[in-house]
């Protein structure tokens, strides 16, 4: 019994250690907007994700991508065109992500109902 609970102990660690690692890659207030934005439409020039997420700065999207593409998440290419065009467009590791961001896209549409929903019915 006590080899069973040490197991079961070692094993939720390693998960915790595994959602860390998770979090330490797209935490942040943009990553998840950014692999959003790129994988909705599959491959997106900076100016398009600029122009998607509210809020966000050039240097701060700059920096951001850099990350992503630090972390094999985003694959940055240079088109030859007039004026140079900057594309980006999900790896196939960043790929694996799709998933995970159409659960949060689901979950905040939920989220937002329920909240102004709750809101709403109060006042």
């Amino acid at each position: 019994m006590e080899c069973r609970i040490k197991d079961f102990q070692k094993e939720h660690k390693k998960e915790m250690r595994a959602v860390q690692d998770s979090m330490d890659v797209l935490s942040g207030k943009w990553k998840i907007s950014i692999l959003s934005s790129i994988c909705y439409y599959n491959k997106r020039r900076f100016s398009d994700i600029l122009e998607d997420i509210e809020g966000i700065s050039n240097k701060m999207l700059s920096k951001e991508l850099k990350e992503l593409e630090l972390n094999k998440l985003v694959k940055r290419s240079v088109l030859d065109t007039q004026p140079v065009t900057v594309q980006y467009e999900l790896t196939k590791h960043g790929l694996t992500l799709k998933t995970i961001i159409e659960h949060l896209t689901e979950w905040g549409i939920q989220h937002r109902k329920e909240i102004i929903g709750k809101a709403a019915g109060e006042q």
